[in-house]
């Protein structure tokens, strides 16, 4: 039977009990004080959840309105913890406060929950007409939840608002869960992108909803055995693979689903985008968009292997990745582009093992076609038939 046992933080006194027992940290100053700054209550709180060694995981709770400032909770803990939160905690607004890449940094950890209902608050206005993380990939934007070798994981409920720069990113982790995860960001919020996976292994994004400036899913190098289903994204830039072949060892992304998805006016649908010119070869394979509905979105099916932004790459050399083994099925609703469906493959590279089937959109009540280069996909039920590109930008 799980004994439970309160350890309150309070700004002047902790009471320590056993740890060998299972426990729930209440960090409890809300009510007293406005925004009360919970930072040191949280580490301590961390500290002690982590030190714990039993097999119940040991919970840290609060509730209320608080002010939090960057911290790094690292591991390796000796059992599992969950942290629970409700109610609103906010970063702080400049980001020279702040200082470094993150907001909630969590490294090295197996078995943690993060939940509740509580809405994350990045604050990041300000910092959005200083963002140039696009063409520097060394700024220091603050993201809102960093995870870093975290395993055996879920967050869920929670709301990550306005971050300054990605709302989470996972980095090195396996079997990591997001479920009704929410993220709210303004379309003109540059690069916002809900959740960034990168280098990770058996990761699922299930039953949430993001709208914000960016990505609302993206997949980097190493993404491996990643699942985006009933997920709902817009405003946003889509759901992305990509985009690799930019710096030398890279890994491969392989095993992606996104499944049941739901796009509404986002800048594209479902998207792989390599680099138009890249140091080595590698590869992208076992792809499959399924069940997916698009609503007004300007381009629902693309593979980009031209991927130039801003213009600041070379063109010289077409893209070495190599995309293998991709199924795109059941895609369906209204494209705001007269092009549905845009496959620009390397001419070194060209895609293969390409299976398309029932794609049905709809630009102003006509069908859409469906434009190709370097890619012989294999066609069954209602599809466009695949005409030659003629040197089309994206």
């Amino acid at each position: 039977m799980k004994i439970s046992i309160i350890i309150l933080f309070l700004s002047f006194f902790t009471i320590h009990f056993d740890l060998t027992q299972s426990f729930t940290i209440h960090l409890s100053k809300v009510g007293t004080v406005p925004d009360f700054d919970i930072t040191k209550d949280l580490k301590s709180g961390w500290k002690e959840a982590c030190a714990s060694t039993s097999t119940e995981p040991v919970e840290i709770y609060f509730s209320g309105t608080y002010t939090l400032k960057p911290v790094e909770l690292k591991g390796p803990c000796k059992g599992p913890v969950k942290i629970i939160m409700d109610g609103t905690v906010r970063a702080l607004v400049k980001q020279k406060d702040v200082g470094g890449d993150h907001w909630i940094k969590i490294s090295h950890v197996n078995d943690l929950t993060i939940g509740g209902y509580a809405i994350l608050d990045g604050q990041g206005k300000s910092a959005w007409k200083h963002n140039e993380c696009s063409k520097n990939s060394n700024c220091k934007l603050s993201m809102n939840f960093v995870f870093n070798s975290v395993n055996n994981s879920i967050v869920k409920h929670i709301t990550s608002k306005d971050s300054k720069h990605f709302h989470a990113k996972v980095l090195n982790c396996k079997n990591f869960t997001f479920n009704e995860f929410k993220v709210s960001a303004p379309q003109n919020s540059p690069n916002t992108s809900g959740i960034h996976v990168e280098k990770s292994t058996s990761v699922n994004v299930l039953n949430s909803n993001i709208g914000t400036g960016d990505d609302c899913v993206s997949l980097g190098d190493g993404s491996r055995q990643v699942l985006v289903q009933n997920v709902t994204c817009g405003p946003g830039h889509g759901i992305s693979i990509g985009s690799p072949g930019k710096h030398t060892k890279e890994e491969p992304i392989d095993g992606i689903t996104i499944k049941g998805c739901t796009l509404k006016e986002t800048d594209n649908g479902v998207k792989i985008k390599t680099w138009s010119s890249e140091p080595e070869t590698i590869t992208i394979s076992n792809l499959a968009f399924e069940d997916i509905t698009m609503e007004n979105v300007k381009n629902p099916i693309i593979i980009d292997q031209e991927y130039c932004p801003s213009n600041k790459c070379s063109q010289k050399q077409p893209s070495r990745v190599k995309i293998n083994k991709v199924i795109i099925k059941n895609i369906k609703g209204t494209s705001a582009t007269k092009e549905g469906m845009i496959l620009a493959c390397s001419s070194v590279a060209p895609c293969e093992g390409v299976e398309i089937s029932n794609v049905d959109l709809k630009f102003n009540g006509t069908p859409t076609i469906a434009v190709c280069n370097n890619v012989k996909p294999k066609i069954t039920g209602n599809v466009p038939e695949c005409t030659t590109m003629n040197n089309k930008k994206h």
